[in-house]
This record gives C-alpha cells, sequence and structure tokens, in this order.
C-alpha cells in the first residue's frame, strides 16, 4: 500500500504516524510547500513577544526525526496542485526547481490547513502589511521588527484570537497597539457582555480598541503609514492583519471532492470524503458540532491532531470514529483568561433554541484566603429541558478547569442543576465550598 499525505503539520503528520504504527511495511509520503513541519501553529503569538525565545522551541518534530523513526518519506517545497481521483494520482510542483511531477497513490489524505484570509484592499501589497497563520509569517513579523527598531505604531485589524493574543505580543514589545475591528464587539465567539472583560482589560493596559469601524483602504509610500476606515484614519508603522481564515481547498474542489458553503472539505466521522480512497482532516475540513448536531467549521489545533490520528488509523486499516466538537476554546489577553465552551447566545438564537441564561460573579478561590480573583461565569440551558448549552467564563485564574468541567457536561448532556452534583475539588487556596459554575447552576434553579 502506498499512503500519499497532502501537508505535513498536525493533521497530516499525526495520520503518518499512525499509519506507520498499523501498517509496517507501507509507503508513507508526505508533500509539504513549506520549509517546516509539524510545529504549534497556537504558539506563534508567544514567539513574536519573545516568550518563546526560538522557532525550534515550537517544532514537535523534524523531518529527519519522522524519516528515521517513522521511516516516512517527506517532500519540503513540494505544492500539490491537483488530483486526478480516477487515475489516483497527485499532481505536485517542486517549488525549488519549479518543475511538475507526479505520484500515484492507493490511500490519499488532505490536510492542507488554512490560509489567512485577506480582504481586496487597496494598499494591502504595501511593505510592513502582515498576517499570522503560519511560522514563516511570525518569522516575517520578526524580521521587520528587527530591521525596523523605530517601528512604534502598530494597528491590528481585527479582534479575535489572534488578533488580541497578538496586541498582547505587541505591548510586551514595547508598541502602541491599536486594535480595529468591523464587529460591535471583540472576540465574536463570545456573548456582548462577556466580550466586553477583554476591552477593559485592553484599554486597561493602554491598547486602544475601535469597534464597529470597516477598514476601507491601507495607504503608504511603499511601507503602510495610514488604515483608513469608513470612521477614520489611523497611522501605523506596522499592520497585521487577522481576520478569520479560510480552508485551503481550492484543488479538492476541483477535483470533485465536495466542500461546505464555507469550502471546508465534507467528511464523515471516519474523515472520509465523498470520493473513495480520499481523507481529509484538520483546518482545510469539516467538523461535526456534537450541539448543533451539524457539520461546523472550527479550526483549532485540537481538533486538527484527533482528525489526523483518526484519519490515520482509518487509512492503515483500523477503525475509529471523531465523536465531534462543541466549540471549546482558551486564551488569555494580558492578565485576563477567557474560555467559552458550546453555544453562544447568538448560535442558540440561529438554532431557533428557546434558552435562558444565568451570569455571575465570583471568586477563583474560597473569600478568607488572601487575594482571591474575580471571576465571571455564564451559562445558557434549553429553557424546556435544562440541558446545558453552553458556558463562558472570564476571570483573573482558574478559568481554564472551569471551562473544562463544562465542556465534559455539556459532551455529555448533563442537565444545568446537575453540576452542583459534581465532586470538585475544594481547599481554600483553589476554590469555594461551592464551585463557581455550581454556584451558577444554584442561581439557574431560580429560572
Amino acid at each position: 500500500m502506498k499512503f500519499v499525505i497532502i501537508g505535513g503539520d498536525a493533521a497530516g503528520m499525526s495520520a503518518a504516524t499512525q499509519i506507520r504504527r498499523l501498517q509496517a511495511d507501507a509507503e508513507i509520503v508526505v508533500y509539504e510547500k513549506t520549509d517546516i513541519i509539524s510545529y504549534a501553529q497556537c504558539g506563534l503569538p508567544y514567539y513574536v513577544a519573545g516568550l518563546v525565545p526560538t522557532q525550534e522551541d515550537l517544532i514537535a518534530r523534524t523531518k529527519e526525526q519522522f524519516e528515521e523513526k517513522y521511516k516516512i518519506t517527506i517532500h519540503q517545497h513540494h505544492e500539490v496542485i491537483g488530483i486526478d481521483p480516477e487515475d489516483k494520482q497527485v499532481t505536485v510542483k517542486n517549488l525549488k526547481e519549479q518543475m511538475e511531477l507526479q505520484d500515484k497513490y492507493d490511500i490519499l489524505l488532505i490536510a492542507t490547513g488554512g490560509e489567512a484570509f485577506i480582504p481586496p484592499w487597496k494598499g494591502v501589497d504595501l511593505g510592513n502589511v502582515a498576517v499570522l497563520k503560519t511560522l514563516q509569517d511570525a518569522n516575517r513579523v520578526n524580521d521587520i521588527l528587527e530591521k525596523n527598531p523605530a517601528i512604534q505604531k502598530v494597528v491590528l485589524i481585527g479582534g479575535g484570537y489572534i488578533g488580541l493574543e497578538m496586541a498582547e505580543a505587541f505591548h510586551l514589545r514595547g508598541k502602541e497597539v491599536q486594535i480595529i475591528d468591523i464587529a460591535d464587539q471583540v472576540n465574536i465567539t463570545f456573548d456582548p457582555d462577556m466580550a466586553e472583560h477583554a476591552v477593559t482589560e485592553l484599554e486597561k493596559n493602554h491598547i486602544k480598541v475601535s469597534l464597529g469601524e470597516e477598514v476601507t483602504e491601507l495607504k503608504g509610500e511603499g511601507m503602510v503609514s495610514t488604515v483608513v476606515t469608513n470612521k477614520g484614519e489611523y497611522p501605523a508603522d506596522l499592520v497585521v492583519i487577522s481576520i478569520g481564515i479560510k480552508p485551503n481547498s481550492h484543488f479538492a474542489e476541483a477535483a470533485g471532492i465536495k466542500v461546505s458553503p464555507r469550502k471546508a472539505i465534507v467528511v464523515n466521522s471516519r474523515m472520509e470524503t465523498n470520493i473513495e480512497n480520499i481523507y481529509a482532516a484538520g483546518d482545510c475540513a469539516t467538523h461535526y458540532h456534537l450541539i448543533k448536531k451539524q457539520d461546523d467549521y472550527i479550526p483549532l489545533g485540537t481538533t486538527a491532531n484527533k482528525q489526523g490520528r483518526i484519519a490515520g488509523t482509518n487509512m492503515g486499516g483500523g477503525n475509529a470514529t471523531f465523536k465531534g466538537v462543541v466549540g471549546t476554546a482558551v486564551m488569555k489577553v494580558l492578565d485576563l483568561q477567557m474560555a467559552r465552551t458550546g453555544l453562544n447566545e447568538k448560535e442558540a438564537k440561529a438554532l431557533n433554541i428557546d434558552y435562558e441564561t444565568v451570569t455571575i460573579k465570583s471568586r477563583h478561590h474560597a473569600h478568607y484566603y488572601p487575594n482571591p480573583p474575580k471571576i465571571f461565569i455564564k451559562l445558557l440551558f434549553n429553557k424546556e429541558d435544562r440541558t446545558l448549552l453552553g458556558g463562558q467564563v472570564v476571570g483573573y485564574k482558574g478559568v481554564d478547569k472551569r471551562i473544562d468541567v463544562l465542556a465534559v457536561a455539556i459532551t455529555h448532556g448533563m442537565k444545568i442543576d446537575e453540576l452542583q452534583d459534581l465532586d470538585l475539588a475544594y481547599a481554600p487556596p483553589f476554590n469555594a465550598v461551592w464551585d463557581p459554575i455550581q454556584q451558577a447552576s444554584r442561581v439557574a434553579e431560580k429560572k
């Protein structure tokens, strides 16, 4: 058997190693268009911030390690530009030698990830305009900063996860930071009342936030100097665009592989596409949502690794299924922690769910233990049967542990009232007698 894998990062290499565990003698070939494989994309903002000293710290395994331990053939600087499902072959472009070749496969995995979305604004091709999706992008941002020490004003277009994490990164590097977002709030995966805590934290640290503004143009002579919106102009020495990503799926669609409205490759629970012997996984594929009960697109490193391993298991002759996601995510905005799981209010309304919410302000640990940090909990539950639908947690400590409890509860269909029955850990430095999520559950009893 010959396995060809397109893409050498999280999903692709997880699949490749799993195939090798199941098939000792199989031929496994990976095509990767860059010169780096298997690295932690989620660590890129912290690399730019200087908290992660070198790019090597982000690399899980090198090409040589994969080749030596797993006997996987890896071709870097090779981009797959076409798939012929009938002849079971791919067309590959050698980016260094600028030549094309064809390669046969028995089973194919598409794990091409996603790419940063760049709008067709005038001036988007000016110097010192960047995105942050790959390690190459992060190296370019670092290179710009090192070669231009006079850079002071940084404008971030987009206030989502990457935009907020990059705001912290540039703040730590002593830059003046301005965030611009077309939405009326930052981080639209949160409800506005919870997202507002992030704005407070940003402004407390002298990071400016302009919401409800649409960027129309970037100006400059060679290098960017101004960001123009429908409400004004902002001086900029460096602009980073972070308004979302899109799946790398264009060549798959051209081969007749089904894609979703957002152009993610549609897969079933085994990571199979609509074409026999072709699989897809990671940021280029759909992700089944357990609460919505439909395919979604929530590109995260955790999901990419899981889907890659499941694809590799099935490709190698095993049997595994992807159970789905509930949209769990956590991030840090300077000293503030933010996390969410399940549905937010906008998603619940879109699904025509009759829901109720409860929001409380509490403390991370016992009130009498020194310096109890504030924590805010918001829960969504079905008004009819009281099934827990979603949770958002914002605070200065312990956010991650609460969101993981809620993710487990939502995954297993627990009622909001059943949170009170959980045997959660308690000691004054770590918690109150009633955990904040249990306190929220008790408040919900009245609704």
